[in-house]
């Protein structure tokens, strides 16, 4: 799984070690989960993810990448002045809510996971990532509306 994520062996046994390291600390609390096997295989993944956000470019591969044209200036500027909306909106949810859709879509954990984090109901999760979403959408769309007036 690490080696399809990184595409990379050494790399990709360097997150299996790390991974197991991690395991290692957490022993006693592993014996209290109902699926160990499913906790140590997000735990890759998120290693695997963590480390590919934080990884430099690889330069020797740079003939193999499809470089896209670049956007124009006022495409960049939509594009940031959107994600730094997006950003306000998020700080004004509610804690549980910006807490919620945090775990779920930026650290994409799996409802059980995240019931384990937050001791919450799956049910009431659900609840909470489609209040957020709703409340982002709506947030949205009233700031969107209002810049093309």
């Amino acid at each position: 799984m690490a080696y399809r994520f990184l595409e990379n062996q050494a790399d990709a046994e360097d997150m299996v070690q790390e991974t197991y390291i991690k395991l290692w600390r957490k022993r006693e609390a592993l014996e209290s989960l109902i699926n160990p096997e499913s906790f140590a295989v997000t735990l890759l993944k998120n290693n695997c993810l963590d480390f590919l956000r934080k990884a430099k470019p690889d330069f020797s591969r740079i003939q193999e990448v499809n470089i896209p044209e670049m956007d124009s200036l006022a495409v960049q500027i939509e594009n940031r002045d959107q994600l730094e909306h997006i950003q306000v909106i998020m700080r004004q949810l509610p804690v549980q809510q910006k807490q919620i859709i945090q775990l779920k879509i930026w650290d994409n954990l799996p409802d059980e996971e995240i019931e384990k984090q937050t001791g919450l109901k799956k049910g009431n999760i659900k609840v909470i990532v489609s209040r957020a979403r709703k409340t982002i959408k709506e947030l949205y769309q009233k700031w969107e509306n209002n810049e093309n007036r």
